[in-house]
């Protein structure tokens, strides 16, 4: 019997160095669907092509990598790329001069009243995912202007100009078009939404069609209000910050602020004046961890983001290159990572400003991640990983030991968490909803990369200010044993998807980088980079390499599922590789394009240019010169 199991264990080495050495199915040096974008002066990615034409268009005026990313912002938020302008803003900033990388933080938080009583008075297990329960205040506005006063050095009214052009017609594409429409039974139940998104309400096709121009003069006037506050701040000798500064006000306390509490409350939703007015965009210190002698930057604990560096942490203890490239050894190896890290963020993450601290210290300690490293099985997927305890590596007492070790013991297994899915919101589609990617870069050496998101199609417009609604709420809990630091609660922000990304090596920016796709973003980011550091990808093929996904991780919306074991694969995916994962005890699902669309530049320091990425899911486009 010991010779027939050591028989059987030597067999399975053989085929995993087998495999490891088969040829992967992207190498560096393949050819890519789309070309590398090479730029000199600038580049400019995002998620539609007219918006990166925009961002094209405030370079040519003198502006900065700021002012281009606030000004794609402002126009993918006005095309309806799976956001509005009452979502959220994300974003990291290389700033040349001083050599920091800076975090904006303009996620709106609960409204007066959300609380848990409040939905569950209502039977509701979460916020809703869709409606006006589900907003909370809107940051996108807050998040522009702030970027745009701070760090950069055009006007609003330069910024804003393309996308109040868009506002007054511009000829919309059919993803989004065709959005309205499959969402269109949702849209009629929102008196304003409707006026905006079914100009053919009684007609077989209510939505626009592909080509058709897509007015929207509410939100028009709404954008001029913000640039005609600017204006009139300047022409009474203040400063550009301070006209700035008084759009913004406009927004948040003035009319414009009057009339979105007005529409939201008419439609049943929370957000009050006091509200808008006690909200503020915060200027943070990102977090970050080395890996090879690159520092990745991500915004703190109140994103999953820290879950990548997490990985890269654990990551670490293992020599991946060995492997060989998707191997099953390799793919296992990272999807227990993510598992590792993913179930500390479920548990732990939260917002910074509210007690008790998050332990963001020992999460993301080096021996930390080699303790969370010898968790690993190397045969099988571990169905149970859950959390674990960081406060010993920080000098701290965990503040939750019951609810760890009940969250650690009651988890069910290749079943919901504790909801069923619900039927408006399918597993699969929640797990990715949401966001785009903003990705600027210029000659001075500033660089953004911005994540933002919510009042995505189907979302409600907040009476005549034409400005959708977000649905970010959905991401909180109700119960602090799913999730302690993450509970509804008024004023509180919660843990979000959204996290752009950063690397800079010796000092300099060396890879800036994003994606859409809600829970599977800093795993799709977290292959990127290692596509890119490991296995010597350039940007555009890292982007367009196939991904896998793990469905382990409680989801941040619908129903906060999860499905442990769960992977998806590239259908392209050899035979052997396939056999051997379900022998691992993975449940195997596949599509052909097995990420959202990764946006990304590289920093050829050797050569003093730019290298563009921008993957072939999606109508994401970059420009660059």
């Amino acid at each position: 019997m010991a010779l027939a199991r050591e028989i059987r264990r030597s067999a399975g080495a053989l085929l995993l160095a087998a495999l490891a050495a088969a040829p992967a199915v992207a190498q560096a040096g393949q050819r890519t669907a789309k070309p590398v974008l090479h730029g000199r002066h600038w580049v400019a990615i995002t998620g539609k092509p007219l918006a990166a034409t925009a961002g094209a268009a405030m370079f040519h005026k003198g502006g900065n990598a700021v002012d281009a990313a606030c000004a794609m912002l402002a126009a993918t938020s006005t095309m309806w790329d799976v956001l509005s302008w009452g979502g959220e803003t994300q974003a990291l900033i290389y700033n040349p001069r001083t050599g920091k990388v800076i975090g904006i933080n303009a996620l709106g938080v609960a409204p007066t009243g959300a609380t848990p009583a409040f939905f569950r008075a209502r039977n509701m297990p979460y916020p809703p995912a869709h409606g006006p329960l589900s907003a909370v205040t809107p940051g996108t506005p807050g998040g522009l202007l702030v970027m745009l006063a701070e760090y950069g050095k055009l006007s609003l009214a330069d910024v804003l100009a393309p996308a109040i052009q868009m506002a007054d017609g511009y000829p919309i594409e059919a993803q989004t078009a065709n959005s309205i429409e499959r969402n269109k039974e949702r849209i009629r139940q929102w008196r304003y939404s409707r006026s905006v998104m079914l100009p053919h309400a009684g007609e077989a096709r209510e939505a626009p069609r592909a080509g058709e121009i897509f007015r929207q003069p509410e939100l028009a006037a709404t954008l001029r209000k913000l640039v005609e506050a600017e204006q009139t701040a300047l022409r009474q000798g203040r400063s550009r910050r301070e006209a700035i500064q008084a759009a913004y006000d406009r927004f948040y306390r003035g009319d414009i602020a009057r009339e979105l509490v007005r529409g939201t409350q008419e439609e049943g939703g929370l957000i009050t004046l006091q509200d808008l007015d006690r909200w503020r965009v915060r200027i943070e210190e990102p977090v970050s961890t080395g890996y090879k002698g690159i520092q990745v930057y991500k915004l703190t604990h109140w994103t999953q983001g820290p879950a990548m560096l997490q990985a890269l942490n654990i990551l670490e203890n293992f020599d991946l290159k060995s492997m060989g490239y998707n191997s099953p050894r390799y793919i296992h190896t990272l999807y227990q990572a993510m598992n590792l890290a993913f179930a500390d963020r479920d548990f732990y993450y939260g917002d910074p400003a509210f007690p008790p601290e998050e332990p963001i210290r020992g999460l993301l300690s080096k021996e930390y991640a080699r303790q969370r490293s010898r968790l690993f099985n190397p045969e099988r997927n571990d169905p149970r990983i859950g959390p674990g305890d960081p406060y010993p590596f920080q000098g701290g007492r965990n503040p939750f030991t019951r609810e760890l070790r009940e969250w650690n013991t009651r988890r069910p297994v290749g079943d919901s968490i504790s909801a069923p899915p619900r039927a408006s919101l399918p597993f699969t589609e929640s797990f990715y909803l949401g966001t785009t990617a903003i990705q600027t870069a210029d000659a001075e050496g500033w660089v953004v990369s911005v994540t933002p998101s919510g009042g995505w199609v189907p979302a409600v417009i907040a009476g005549r200010t034409g400005v959708g609604l977000s649905q970010r709420m959905q991401s909180f809990v109700l119960n602090p044993a799913e999730g302690p630091f993450n509970v509804v609660q008024p004023g509180k922000q919660p843990r979000v998807t959204l996290t752009p990304s950063m690397a800079l090596k010796d000092g300099k920016p060396y890879l800036s980088f994003a994606v859409q796709g809600g829970d599977s973003q800093d795993q799709n980011l977290l292959q990127y980079f290692l596509n890119v550091v490991e296995w010597g990808m350039n940007a555009q093929e890292a982007a367009e390499a196939p991904n896998i996904n793990s469905f382990q991780l409680r989801s941040s919306f619908g129903g906060h599922e999860s499905r442990p074991g769960r992977i998806l694969l590239a259908e392209n995916t050899p035979p052997e590789v396939r056999a051997q994962l379900q022998r691992m005890g993975y449940e195997l699902t596949f599509e052909k394009i097995t990420s959202g669309p990764i946006n990304g530049i590289f920093f050829d320091r050797a050569h003093g240019t730019f290298w563009g990425g921008s993957s072939i899911h999606g109508e994401d486009y970059g420009i660059a010169w």
